[in-house]
C-alpha cells in the first residue's frame, strides 16, 4: 500500500507543478498521513505548501476556522465539517487547493448513524470550486486510515 500511495501523490505533484499549484491538507482521522505521504516525494515543496492535522474539536476551530455551530449541529465527521476545514485550510495557507479528510478510523468511536469506517473527504480551491464526499471504509484502523490518504490524493487529481 505504501508503495501506491507514494505512486499516487508522485502523480498528483506531476500535475500539480506543471499547472504551478501548490496543495495544503486539513486532517483528523489519517494524523498527518496524507501531509507524509506527499513529503515522501522528493521536490514536494515546489508543490506542497502546508499540512493542517486538526484531531481535536478546538484544533479545527482554531486553526481552521470551523464554525463551533457546525461541530454542535453536525459533528466533526460530517461533510459540513470536512467543507469548512478544507476552506480554512486555503485561508490559511498560500495553497491553491485544499484537501480535508475527517471521520472515524475505529475500532471504536461509531454509531448507528455513522459506523466506524465512515469518513468524508472535501475539496476545495481559490476558485471557489468544492467537493465533499462520504465514503464507507471496511477493515481495521489502519486500512481505514491508508483508503482514506489514497481517495484524498485520487480526489484532488480528479477535482
Amino acid at each position: 500500500m505504501e508503495s501506491e500511495l507514494f505512486e499516487l501523490a508522485e502523480q498528483l505533484g506531476r500535475k500539480l507543478k506543471a499547472n504551478g499549484k501548490k496543495i495544503a491538507t486539513a486532517e483528523s482521522c489519517t494524523g498527518g498521513w496524507i501531509a507524509q505521504t506527499i513529503t515522501d516525494v522528493p521536490g514536494s515543496s515546489a508543490w506542497f505548501d502546508r499540512g493542517f492535522v486538526t484531531y481535536s474539536n478546538s484544533a479545527k476551530v482554531q486553526m481552521l476556522d470551523v464554525s463551533p455551530e457546525t461541530l454542535e449541529k453536525h459533528g466533526a465527521v460530517s461533510a459540513e465539517t470536512a467543507t469548512e476545514m478544507a476552506a480554512g485550510a486555503l485561508a490559511h495557507s498560500e495553497a491553491d487547493v485544499a484537501v480535508a479528510v475527517t471521520g472515524i478510523a475505529g475500532p471504536d468511536g461509531g454509531t448507528p448513524d455513522k459506523p466506524v469506517g465512515t469518513v468524508f473527504i472535501a475539496w476545495a480551491d481559490k476558485n471557489g470550486e468544492a467537493k465533499v464526499i462520504k465514503k464507507q471504509f471496511a477493515g481495521n484502523r489502519r486500512q481505514i486510515r491508508a483508503e482514506t490518504v489514497e481517495s484524498a490524493i485520487e480526489g484532488v487529481a480528479l477535482f
